[in-house]
């Protein structure tokens, strides 16, 4: 009886220390500050396309010293967080605003918030907003190459190129090339007014831009203004490299056993 009575008081009294080091752990857990958010994510869920989305993320200092919020950073530049104070005492609530603007998007979104303070246990946090944004029927831009590369061009000859421009919306796309010398044409016409696609379909656009003086590496740049809502403004990037008669003299000499 004894050795069984022992051995009872010898568990009661390993559980009262186990009992007293995990009570010990918890309040040392609660020691300093301790920010608690009310939630973490937020969808905001289908919404039309060029809307400004805003939310507040509420949050309290849940520990027992003062919180300090460092910094408040967004994924991107679509998104803003505006924190409502930055020093809390213990028990004290604060807010941050979150602001989407969805112009430019389509389709699921998610866009993070990043919370950086003086707590211990979570120096920072991350928080989301999303939301499902719906476009209305509109044109939409693609071209076939975005670069394009012209090689050796002899002196005094104008630079030439073709590129496609393709509609892969459900409205007409409207698109007017910009370019200081540059002409443009369509099908051998000089092209005089905005450049119409229908929906769905593609036209070949020619670019001739006069004869550059420059010898050597030759950049130009082509602007295409559209009145695609995700991508009004793109640009098409020329690059070539202009040679005298002599230069390629020169060079087809050097290189002619390897051309024969």
């Amino acid at each position: 009886m004894r050795r069984i009575h022992s051995s009872i008081t010898m568990v009661s009294i390993s559980v009262m220390i186990l009992a007293f080091l995990f009570s010990g752990i918890l309040c040392y857990a609660d020691e300093g500050p301790k920010i608690q958010f009310k939630e973490l994510k937020w969808d905001f869920g289908n919404k039309k396309q060029g809307e400004v989305l805003t939310h507040t993320f509420r949050f309290e200092n849940v520990g027992n010293e003062p919180l300090v919020i460092h910094r408040v950073r967004t994924s991107c530049g679509c998104a803003a967080a505006i924190l409502s104070k930055k020093n809390l005492n213990p028990g004290e609530k604060g807010e941050i605003q979150a602001k989407f603007n969805t112009q430019g998007y389509y389709g699921e979104q998610k866009k993070f918030i990043y919370v950086e303070s003086n707590d211990p246990s979570a120096s920072v946090k991350q928080l989301m907003i999303s939301a499902s944004i719906e476009v209305p029927p509109s044109p939409k831009i693609e071209l076939d190459s975005y670069t394009t590369d012209l090689g050796l061009v002899l002196e005094g000859e104008e630079l030439r190129t073709e590129f496609n421009v393709r509609n892969k919306g459900e409205l007409e796309l409207t698109v007017t090339p910009f370019h200081k010398d540059a002409s443009f044409f369509i099908k051998g016409k000089k092209l005089s007014s905005p450049l119409k696609v229908a929906a769905g379909n593609t036209k070949q656009v020619e670019v001739r831009i006069p004869a550059r003086k420059k010898k050597g590496l030759i950049r130009e740049f082509i602007r295409l203004q559209s009145n695609d809502p995700m991508r009004s403004t793109l640009s098409l990037y020329l690059v070539a490299y202009n040679v005298s008669k002599e230069q390629l003299k020169e060079l087809f000499d050097k290189y002619r056993t390897i051309l024969d």
